[in-house]
């Protein structure tokens, strides 16, 4: 009986201690700077603001018939850019620029878990278009096109350098969300 209770209490001697305690569930906190705008200024037929924290636009693509522009807008730190197009559009017909832009959104519907279409009207700037948030796993977070129906069409499109991965890159997608709105609502045309 002795060396039982002897036993007993050695295993308690020897088992007190700390408790271990569950580490709590964290969460990564991603800090971004504050949206800063300044007026881009470009050779191109249209004018808009973008934030300072992208990279300056050195790389604008001009096509052959010198009609058509392509925008790149990087976001080095956040690994993703902003692709911009310009089109002219000729004989006035905005429909076949209108029906690509909306077959371009809808290719990512295969792997989206929603799509939300929020129209975008500013009559005094005669400035048309619309804004597509893309839910889930697609390569495109977001997508948009403007126009003004008679002489110029822009399509936008945000693209990760990264597998798709929504939960990973929703952060950074809610961020340049707010940037490409941006750019929507500055939109001028030149001419």
């Amino acid at each position: 009986m002795r060396t039982v209770f002897l036993i007993f209490i050695i295993i308690c001697c020897v088992s007190c201690g700390n408790e271990p305690i569950p580490k709590p569930k964290a969460f990564l906190r991603l800090e971004y700077p504050t949206h800063q705008y300044a007026q881009v200024k470009t050779q191109l037929p249209f004018t808009f603001e973008k934030n300072m924290f992208a990279k300056d636009i050195s790389n604008i693509k001009v096509s052959n018939d010198n009609k058509t522009y392509g925008i790149d807008i990087t976001y080095p730190s956040l690994k993703g850019t902003i692709y911009i197009t310009y089109k002219e559009i000729i004989e006035n017909n905005v429909t076949p620029y209108l029906l690509d832009a909306q077959n371009l959104t809808q290719k990512h519907s295969q792997r989206a878990d929603e799509i939300i279409e929020q129209p975008y009207i500013d009559t005094t700037n005669k400035v048309y278009g619309m804004f597509y948030e893309v839910g889930g796993n697609a390569a495109s977070q977001s997508q948009f096109y403007l126009t003004d129906s008679v002489n110029h069409f822009v399509t936008g499109s945000l693209y990760f350098y990264a597998k798709p991965n929504y939960d990973s890159i929703l952060p950074a997608a809610h961020y340049l969300k707010k940037d490409i709105q941006h750019i929507m609502e500055t939109i001028r045309w030149k001419n």
